[in-house]
């Protein structure tokens, strides 16, 4: 017997999808969600948590292609206490291989008051919606929302309640961030040691950030007793986020000694799958963030450069390639051909076909032209700009030219290729991006709010990429879009345009029509 096997396994639920997408701003496209999903599934993740049907006809049918797609992980839909919502998750998941349904009520003193229900009242409902979705479902979670600030005999008799229901996975959320690591511990100990079945059930910790203290809550946790962690790929999540998946499972796997518990996590996809939620999401991970963050691997003090360079192992726990690090930065340039873009994009976690590569390869030698050194950091900058262009090429920036400074008059000379047809106008601003921004929107007059303008650069240098995210909101609808270039104007524009293709797309998800009106 392996020393793996003799420990307990962990099982990884991420709700990047869900409770992710539930961060404001961070609403994903259809393709986009089937994109992470599917990312999610070859690394490893056990529950893939895709949406809550009920919510919208988007999230539906987002939840069902998920369900279809899957090849391993086990897909979950979110439903309230009630028949029509529980019915309308079986709807969309069971057609996946490997379905579960997950249902909650919030149990908290505060919670019971919002649907005006007693203890007795909401024992009842939770008999009865658990029952009816194990009836639809063998695999059944139950959560009782804000169990941290629920009255632990209360909890107990609820747990029990939906247990002898037939659930199948009892989740512990820690819904407002509040509870502390020995608190989440005693919490789950209680619970297993005091309800009658519980050993026949897995339990789960759900924990959210706004104490700071989310990955310490679940590894906690864990240790005393629960065997599933809820997670979202870069602690994405409402306020201050959920527990960061890197950060759980990376802690497990780096401390094993005193934390015997192993997933079946590939760590080596973390790298891609936290830039790619990055992109979509239009949430950067900040520069300091565990794990993925810019500087987790980035040394500058002397005394930890030259400990570096005599053994890694004195400044780092953990080594760069096991989260997918090529472990170097080394800078291609314009003399580079195929093969060491290629090589390059294998370290970097890209899998490309020959014709991918060679889209790619025409853009990096247009940016290598422009860039003395072209650093890996610009290659996934370029990577992210070939992905967000994927969502809708209605109309495309084709030329670009802005009058600026502090005497001249702030225009944007622009030609903007709408539905194969080049259209120029210029137009004035207070500032150059604002002058483009009016000159695309004359061509394509529309409503939307710019709720983000981002700009961060991507390497240092004044011959550094900006990339730019543009976030726009019209009538509940958010979208996002993302470009990088040498030129932070042109990285604008490109940014804008494909923020308002993701519009048309969405908005011609209820009204086909705009697709036609475009042109």
């Amino acid at each position: 017997m392996t020393e793996k096997t003799k420990q307990d396994r962990v099982v990884i639920f991420d709700t990047t999808l869900r409770d992710g997408e539930q961060s404001p701003g961070a609403t994903m496209t259809h393709e986009e969600k089937l994109e992470i999903a599917e990312m999610l599934d070859e690394m490893g993740v056990d529950i893939i948590e895709a949406g809550f049907p009920i919510a919208s006809e988007g999230d539906f049918e987002a939840v069902t292609a998920i369900a279809r797609q899957a090849k391993q992980a086990v897909i979950c839909g979110l439903a309230r206490a009630n028949f029509k919502d529980i019915d309308r998750c079986w709807e969309a998941v069971k057609h996946a291989k490997r379905p579960r349904i997950h249902t909650f009520i919030g149990t908290s003193p505060l919670h019971r008051a919002i649907p005006n229900l007693d203890m007795d009242q909401m024992a009842e409902r939770i008999h009865d919606t658990v029952t009816h979705a194990r009836n639809l479902c063998d695999n059944v979670q139950w959560s009782p929302m804000d169990a941290t600030r629920t009255e632990h005999d209360y909890l107990c008799r609820v747990v029990e309640i939906a247990i002898r229901a037939g659930a199948t996975t009892i989740n512990i959320p820690d819904t407002v961030g509040y509870t502390a690591p020995r608190e989440s511990a005693d919490l789950i100990r209680m619970l297993i040691d005091k309800v009658p079945g519980a050993d026949e059930v897995v339990f789960a910790t759900h924990c959210h950030n706004d104490l700071g203290m989310a990955t310490a809550n679940a590894l906690a946790a864990v240790e005393a007793g629960a065997r599933q962690i809820e997670c979202t790929i870069n602690g994405l999540g409402e306020r201050a986020g959920n527990t960061a998946l890197e950060e759980v499972v990376m802690a497990l796997k780096v401390r094993n000694d005193i934390m015997p518990f192993y997933t079946q996590i590939d760590t080596t996809k973390i790298m891609n799958i936290s830039r790619r939620v990055a992109a979509v999401s239009g949430f950067p991970v900040q520069y300091n963030k565990a794990i993925v963050g810019k500087n987790a691997f980035a040394h500058e003090s002397g005394i930890h450069q030259d400990g570096m360079l005599k053994n890694a192992e004195t400044f780092e726990i953990m080594r760069p390639q096991d989260i997918g690090l090529a472990g170097t930065s080394l800078p291609l340039g314009k003399h580079s051909g195929r093969a060491a873009l290629r090589s390059k994009l294998n370290d970097l976690g890209y899998d490309l076909a020959d014709n991918q590569l060679n889209d790619v390869f025409v853009r990096f030698k247009a940016l290598a032209d422009r860039k003395k050194e072209v650093y890996d950091e610009d290659i996934i900058a370029l990577m992210s700009d070939q992905a967000s262009e994927g969502a809708g090429d209605h109309m495309q920036v084709k030329f670009l030219r802005v009058i600026c400074g502090t005497e001249a008059p702030q225009s944007a000379d622009l030609i903007l290729t709408v539905e194969g047809k080049d259209q120029q106008v210029t137009a004035q601003g207070d500032g150059p991006v604002d002058a483009t921004f009016n000159a695309i929107k004359r061509i394509f007059p529309h409503n939307a709010r710019l709720a983000l303008y981002q700009v961060h650069a991507v390497t240092e240098g004044t011959d550094a990429q900006a990339t730019v995210s543009v976030r726009l909101e019209e009538d509940g609808k958010i979208v996002t879009g993302q470009s990088s270039d040498t030129d932070t104007v042109v990285a604008s524009a490109k940014a804008y345009v494909s923020a308002l293709n993701n519009l048309i797309v969405r908005r011609a998800k209820t009204k086909p029509e705009e697709l036609k009106s475009v042109s």
